[in-house]
Protein backbone atom coordinates (compact mmCIF):
# COMPACT_ATOMS: atom_id res chain seq x y z
CA UNK A 1 0.00 0.00 0.00
CA UNK A 2 1.36 3.40 -1.00
CA UNK A 3 1.59 5.96 1.77
CA UNK A 4 0.26 9.42 0.89
CA UNK A 5 1.54 12.45 2.77
CA UNK A 6 -0.96 15.23 3.37
CA UNK A 7 0.98 18.47 3.31
CA UNK A 8 -1.80 20.82 4.36
CA UNK A 9 -5.47 20.36 5.25
CA UNK A 10 -7.84 21.52 2.51
CA UNK A 11 -9.65 23.98 4.76
CA UNK A 12 -6.35 25.58 5.82
CA UNK A 13 -5.41 26.27 2.19
CA UNK A 14 -8.89 27.60 1.55
CA UNK A 15 -8.66 29.88 4.58
CA UNK A 16 -5.38 31.35 3.31
CA UNK A 17 -6.94 32.05 -0.10
CA UNK A 18 -9.99 33.58 1.61
CA UNK A 19 -7.66 35.99 3.42
CA UNK A 20 -6.23 37.10 0.05
CA UNK A 21 -9.77 37.59 -1.28
CA UNK A 22 -10.57 39.66 1.76
CA UNK A 23 -7.63 41.95 1.04
CA UNK A 24 -9.02 42.51 -2.48
CA UNK A 25 -12.48 43.36 -1.13
CA UNK A 26 -11.04 45.65 1.53
CA UNK A 27 -9.42 47.86 -1.08
CA UNK A 28 -12.82 48.87 -2.51
CA UNK A 29 -14.00 48.60 0.30
CA UNK A 30 -16.81 46.11 -0.31
CA UNK A 31 -19.21 44.50 2.13
CA UNK A 32 -19.34 40.81 1.11
CA UNK A 33 -22.24 38.58 2.18
CA UNK A 34 -22.08 34.82 1.64
CA UNK A 35 -25.69 33.68 1.13
CA UNK A 36 -26.34 30.00 1.80
CA UNK A 37 -29.58 28.04 1.51
CA UNK A 38 -31.13 24.88 0.14
CA UNK A 39 -32.41 24.76 -3.45
CA UNK A 40 -35.80 26.44 -3.67
CA UNK A 41 -35.49 28.46 -0.46
CA UNK A 42 -35.57 31.68 -2.48
CA UNK A 43 -31.95 32.83 -2.51
CA UNK A 44 -32.20 34.69 -5.82
CA UNK A 45 -35.55 36.24 -4.91
CA UNK A 46 -34.22 37.52 -1.58
CA UNK A 47 -31.11 38.87 -3.31
CA UNK A 48 -33.22 40.70 -5.87
CA UNK A 49 -35.51 42.13 -3.19
CA UNK A 50 -32.48 43.42 -1.26
CA UNK A 51 -30.61 44.71 -4.30
CA UNK A 52 -33.60 46.62 -5.69
CA UNK A 53 -34.02 48.45 -2.39
CA UNK A 54 -30.32 49.25 -2.01
CA UNK A 55 -29.47 49.96 -5.65
CA UNK A 56 -30.45 53.68 -5.61
CA UNK A 57 -27.74 54.39 -3.02
CA UNK A 58 -25.12 51.67 -3.48
CA UNK A 59 -23.12 49.94 -6.20
CA UNK A 60 -23.99 46.25 -6.08
CA UNK A 61 -22.51 43.09 -7.59
CA UNK A 62 -24.00 39.60 -7.36
CA UNK A 63 -21.76 36.55 -7.74
CA UNK A 64 -23.88 33.59 -8.78
CA UNK A 65 -22.75 30.08 -7.89
CA UNK A 66 -24.39 27.13 -9.66
CA UNK A 67 -23.34 23.72 -10.84
CA UNK A 68 -24.51 24.53 -14.38
CA UNK A 69 -26.28 27.25 -16.31
CA UNK A 70 -26.80 31.00 -16.01
CA UNK A 71 -30.52 31.18 -15.22
CA UNK A 72 -30.14 33.14 -11.99
CA UNK A 73 -27.37 35.38 -13.33
CA UNK A 74 -29.54 36.32 -16.29
CA UNK A 75 -32.45 37.04 -13.97
CA UNK A 76 -30.26 39.35 -11.87
CA UNK A 77 -28.89 41.15 -14.92
CA UNK A 78 -32.37 41.67 -16.34
CA UNK A 79 -33.08 43.76 -13.23
CA UNK A 80 -30.18 46.07 -14.06
CA UNK A 81 -27.82 44.65 -11.44
CA UNK A 82 -24.29 43.52 -12.28
CA UNK A 83 -23.73 39.77 -11.94
CA UNK A 84 -20.89 37.30 -12.53
CA UNK A 85 -21.43 33.56 -12.95
CA UNK A 86 -19.38 30.75 -11.43
CA UNK A 87 -20.23 27.23 -12.57
CA UNK A 88 -18.72 24.60 -10.29
CA UNK A 89 -19.58 21.72 -12.70
CA UNK A 90 -19.62 19.07 -9.93
CA UNK A 91 -18.70 20.83 -6.69
CA UNK A 92 -21.52 21.39 -4.20
CA UNK A 93 -20.17 24.71 -2.90
CA UNK A 94 -18.12 27.76 -3.74
CA UNK A 95 -14.67 27.95 -2.20
CA UNK A 96 -12.14 30.74 -1.83
CA UNK A 97 -10.16 29.64 -4.90
CA UNK A 98 -13.23 29.85 -7.15
CA UNK A 99 -13.91 33.36 -5.89
CA UNK A 100 -10.24 34.26 -6.31
CA UNK A 101 -10.34 33.08 -9.91
CA UNK A 102 -13.02 35.63 -10.88
CA UNK A 103 -11.59 38.60 -8.98
CA UNK A 104 -9.71 39.91 -12.07
CA UNK A 105 -13.13 40.25 -13.76
CA UNK A 106 -14.29 42.71 -11.09
CA UNK A 107 -13.13 45.97 -12.60
CA UNK A 108 -15.49 48.32 -10.79
CA UNK A 109 -15.61 49.29 -7.15
CA UNK A 110 -18.70 47.88 -5.47
CA UNK A 111 -20.11 48.82 -2.08
CA UNK A 112 -21.96 45.53 -1.70
CA UNK A 113 -21.16 42.08 -3.10
CA UNK A 114 -23.83 39.43 -2.60
CA UNK A 115 -22.59 35.88 -3.21
CA UNK A 116 -25.29 33.33 -3.96
CA UNK A 117 -23.66 30.04 -3.01
CA UNK A 118 -24.60 26.69 -4.52
CA UNK A 119 -27.90 25.37 -3.14
CA UNK A 120 -26.76 23.27 -0.19
CA UNK A 121 -27.00 23.50 3.59
CA UNK A 122 -23.87 21.46 4.35
CA UNK A 123 -20.68 22.02 2.33
CA UNK A 124 -20.92 25.80 1.72
CA UNK A 125 -20.90 26.44 5.46
CA UNK A 126 -17.42 24.96 5.83
CA UNK A 127 -15.64 27.02 3.17
CA UNK A 128 -14.82 30.66 3.79
CA UNK A 129 -14.63 32.83 0.67
CA UNK A 130 -13.45 36.11 2.18
CA UNK A 131 -16.90 37.26 3.26
CA UNK A 132 -17.80 39.68 6.03
CA UNK A 133 -20.51 37.33 7.22
CA UNK A 134 -22.72 34.42 6.25
CA UNK A 135 -26.46 34.84 5.72
CA UNK A 136 -28.55 31.68 5.90
CA UNK A 137 -31.99 31.46 4.30
CA UNK A 138 -34.61 28.84 5.01
CA UNK A 139 -38.15 28.87 3.73
CA UNK A 140 -41.35 28.01 5.50
CA UNK A 141 -41.95 25.32 2.90
CA UNK A 142 -38.86 23.41 4.09
CA UNK A 143 -39.90 22.87 7.70
CA UNK A 144 -38.84 24.46 10.96
CA UNK A 145 -36.38 21.70 11.91
CA UNK A 146 -33.59 22.67 9.52
CA UNK A 147 -31.49 24.52 12.14
CA UNK A 148 -31.47 21.30 14.19
CA UNK A 149 -30.56 19.09 11.23
CA UNK A 150 -27.87 21.41 9.83
CA UNK A 151 -26.45 23.10 12.94
CA UNK A 152 -23.08 24.18 11.52
CA UNK A 153 -24.57 26.64 9.04
CA UNK A 154 -26.84 28.21 11.62
CA UNK A 155 -24.01 28.29 14.15
CA UNK A 156 -21.83 30.26 11.73
CA UNK A 157 -24.46 32.52 10.14
CA UNK A 158 -24.63 36.01 11.59
CA UNK A 159 -27.98 36.58 9.87
CA UNK A 160 -30.82 34.08 9.35
CA UNK A 161 -33.70 34.90 7.01
CA UNK A 162 -36.96 32.96 7.19
CA UNK A 163 -38.43 33.40 3.71
CA UNK A 164 -41.89 32.74 2.28
CA UNK A 165 -43.78 33.94 5.33
CA UNK A 166 -46.75 34.41 2.99
CA UNK A 167 -47.08 30.60 2.97
CA UNK A 168 -47.45 30.27 6.75
CA UNK A 169 -51.24 29.68 6.60
CA UNK A 170 -50.69 26.75 4.23
CA UNK A 171 -47.64 24.91 5.62
CA UNK A 172 -46.71 23.16 8.84
CA UNK A 173 -44.07 25.63 10.02
CA UNK A 174 -43.82 26.96 13.56
CA UNK A 175 -41.88 30.25 13.56
CA UNK A 176 -41.26 30.25 17.32
CA UNK A 177 -39.95 26.69 17.19
CA UNK A 178 -37.65 27.62 14.32
CA UNK A 179 -36.36 30.67 16.18
CA UNK A 180 -35.61 28.54 19.25
CA UNK A 181 -33.73 26.04 17.08
CA UNK A 182 -31.62 28.83 15.57
CA UNK A 183 -30.90 30.27 19.03
CA UNK A 184 -29.82 26.85 20.24
CA UNK A 185 -27.02 26.82 17.62
CA UNK A 186 -26.34 30.55 17.67
CA UNK A 187 -27.72 32.81 20.40
CA UNK A 188 -26.33 35.91 18.65
CA UNK A 189 -27.89 35.33 15.23
CA UNK A 190 -30.14 38.08 13.93
CA UNK A 191 -33.35 36.57 12.57
CA UNK A 192 -35.65 38.18 10.00
CA UNK A 193 -38.99 36.97 8.63
CA UNK A 194 -39.69 38.05 5.05
CA UNK A 195 -41.63 37.26 1.92
CA UNK A 196 -39.62 37.81 -1.24
CA UNK A 197 -42.85 37.42 -3.21
CA UNK A 198 -44.82 40.17 -1.46
CA UNK A 199 -41.90 42.25 -0.19
CA UNK A 200 -43.16 41.99 3.36
CA UNK A 201 -40.60 42.25 6.17
CA UNK A 202 -37.62 43.58 4.21
CA UNK A 203 -37.37 46.93 5.99
CA UNK A 204 -35.41 45.70 9.04
CA UNK A 205 -33.15 43.51 6.88
CA UNK A 206 -32.32 46.42 4.57
CA UNK A 207 -31.52 48.58 7.61
CA UNK A 208 -29.11 45.93 8.87
CA UNK A 209 -27.27 45.80 5.54
CA UNK A 210 -27.12 49.60 5.42
CA UNK A 211 -25.66 49.64 8.92
CA UNK A 212 -22.99 47.14 7.87
CA UNK A 213 -22.24 49.21 4.76
CA UNK A 214 -21.70 52.32 6.88
CA UNK A 215 -19.37 50.33 9.10
CA UNK A 216 -17.31 49.24 6.10
CA UNK A 217 -17.23 52.74 4.64
CA UNK A 218 -17.70 55.51 7.23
Amino acid sequence: MKKVSILKPVLDSNRERAWLNRRFFDRAPSLVVNIIAAPGAGKTSVILALARRLKPLHRILVIEGDIRGTIDRDRIRSSGIDAIQINTKTACHLDAFMIGHILPRIRKRYDLILVENVGNLVCPAEFEIGEDFKLAILSTAEGDDKPLKYPLLFHLARVVVINKRDLLPYVDFNVDRCRRAVRKSNPRAQIFEVSAKTGDGFGPLVKLVQKELRRRRP
